[in-house]
């Protein structure tokens, strides 16, 4: 049985006592407020300064938490301060810090202090902006946003919702996941209505029209847009992607065209910017004409690599966007924007609308039909203030300062991948791209493989896997806006000692079985001197 710990009071919580709210009075609760407030504020910042000092991932086998909590909840309600320090003594233990300078394994869910300022404030006002109506504030904020997005990164002027012919538009949804269902179910609208209004062809009804409907994406897409294809019951076909695992204009011809001759009607494509695995690009300048000649929907999917797109540099995997009849970036992941804030914009607001446009009595307002209700632009009726910490954050750093953390990010990355290829028994499989660098150890898979399990089990730094073709690879991430030079070489030198270890073990195996050792020391290399002075190289040289 395990043993619930001894609570400790955590740094920076103060006893304040309960109120019962629904009786005590108006002074009573604003001064609960201000010294519970401020003492989450004071947690949070000493959080986020001291995350070094953490673990980056936790040691917590499945089912550790419920031994240590009551069968049940309260009867009565509990002082704030035991709340806190079950906070720091249950909870804390069990949480990945994807702030750590460490946490090198996912694409990044950045924060930053205007950010959580603005979530806070949006979470106190609660408003609930399904129309105009419901809150203007909510509506007007996040149209603007999301304009002033469209010009930050470049991205088509028909994207905007003030641009002359008032077709197209942004809105900000939850996750990409949804966005991606909110593109494909609204290219399935258009598809379905076109197929009916084709008189050359024996339509029959929906379901199997459906049937026959095809979309298209890369094998290096997100796992969500295939989640998203099932959810619609639409059949997708994930296409092979060239040797820098970028999806081809020709090859999305020859699907077409196969698909077409097996009396399939292909209605959408979602292009990927900034794969998963390796942040490869699919080609948008041949797909896109390719799309708009066949009558295809075009997604574009820029979740993590589209706030890049600020800096002008680094804008060409954008040639062909043009062709994009929606396109998602995530600022909650590179932007510093907390989650969730996923901005998904369309060339033709009219799909959206004519796919989510549900709108009882008890909905409607004066303004209906000559205001943007974000209602029918989405699934749920409910529309969170998320443009408000948008706003903050835009403001409080300006373009330059967004685009100076863009910069320095890639700039950590590179040196990252320069000091990986100062060493022969680790190769870069895949060009390194937008913060991510991917390497492996020269040898079977099965050698890499060991390397990231005893990495995480460190606790560290945390990497995760991918496949690059057949070979095994890990990702390295530049995850956190606190992360220095400092660390990344702390970091590789952990990744030079674990492989020595590992080497040597494997060396010792072969030397049993006739391998020649060679150990060599690094101590003289001076060139080598910041990255793995003192570090020894094991090489096993097999016998001609």
């Amino acid at each position: 049985m395990v043993k619930k710990p001894q609570p400790r009071r955590p740094l920076l919580v103060r006893r304040v006592h309960q109120p019962r709210f629904l009786w005590c009075s108006l002074i009573t609760q604003v001064l609960y407020c201000f010294c519970t407030g401020k003492a989450m504020v004071d947690y949070i910042a000493a959080y986020l300064t001291g995350l070094r000092d953490r673990p980056v991932n936790p040691s917590v086998r499945p089912g550790y938490l419920r031994p240590l909590l009551p069968p049940g909840p309260p009867q009565q309600g509990e002082a704030w301060e035991r709340i806190f320090e079950d906070m720091e003594q249950l909870i804390m233990p069990g949480i990945a810090h994807w702030q750590s300078p460490h946490m090198h394994g996912y694409f990044p869910a950045l924060n930053s202090y205007p950010s959580l300022l603005g979530d806070m404030l949006a979470t106190g006002i609660n408003c609930v902006g399904f129309t105009w109506a419901s809150n203007p504030a909510s509506t007007e904020l996040q149209i603007v946003m999301t304009d002033w997005l469209v010009d930050m990164l470049s991205l088509p002027a028909t994207f905007r919702h003030d641009h002359p012919d008032g077709c197209g538009g942004g809105v900000i949804q939850s996750s990409v996941s949804e966005c991606t269902m909110l593109a494909l179910l609204a290219a399935r609208t258009r598809a379905l209505t076109q197929l009916r209004g084709d008189v050359s062809q024996d339509v029959g009804n929906d379901a199997l029209l459906n049937s026959r409907l095809v979309g298209y994406t890369s094998d290096q897409a997100h796992s969500s847009v295939l989640k998203v294809s099932l959810m619609s019951l639409v059949r997708l076909r994930s296409l092979p992607t060239d040797l820098e695992f970028s999806l081809r204009g020709e090859t999305l011809r020859r699907a077409v065209e196969e698909d077409r001759a097996q009396g399939l009607v292909p209605f959408f494509v979602c292009a990927t910017l900034g794969t998963t695995g390796v942040c490869t690009f699919d080609n948008m300048a041949e797909l896109g004409p390719i799309c708009r000649q066949e009558g295809l929907w075009l997604h574009v999917d820029a979740a993590y690599v589209g706030t890049a797109f600020l800096c002008p540099e680094l804008r060409d995997p954008l040639r062909g966007v043009e062709f994009a009849d929606s396109f998602v970036v995530n600022p909650g992941k590179w932007m510093m924007v907390n989650l969730d804030c996923a901005v998904f914009w369309v060339a033709d607001k009219r799909s959206l609308q004519s796919t989510f446009c549900v709108e009882p009595h008890y909905l409607q307002h004066e303004h209906s039909g000559s205001v943007t209700d974000f209602m029918h632009w989405q699934i749920p009726l409910t529309v969170r203030f998320r443009s408000l910490k948008l706003w903050f954050v835009i403001r409080s750093f300006g373009l330059d300062g967004l685009q100076e953390h863009v910069r320095r990010t890639n700039k950590l990355a590179r040196y990252f991948e320069s000091l990986v290829r100062e060493d022969p028994h680790f190769e870069i499989p895949a060009k390194s791209n937008l913060g991510l660098v991917v390497f492996r150890l020269q040898g079977p898979n099965e050698l890499t493989e060991t390397l990231l399990r005893r990495l995480n089990q460190s606790q560290q730094l945390f990497v995760v896997p991918a496949m690059a073709g057949d070979k095994f690879i890990i990702r390295f991430v530049i995850t956190s806006q606190f992360t220095t030079e400092a660390d990344v070489l702390r970091d590789w030198r952990l990744v030079l000692q674990a492989a020595t270890d590992l080497l040597q073990g494997s060396a010792a195996k072969d030397d049993a079985s006739g391998m020649e050792i060679c150990i060599v020391g690094r101590e003289e290399e001076t060139a080598l001197d910041h990255q793995s002075q003192g570090c020894l190289e094991v090489m096993a040289l097999a016998r001609s």
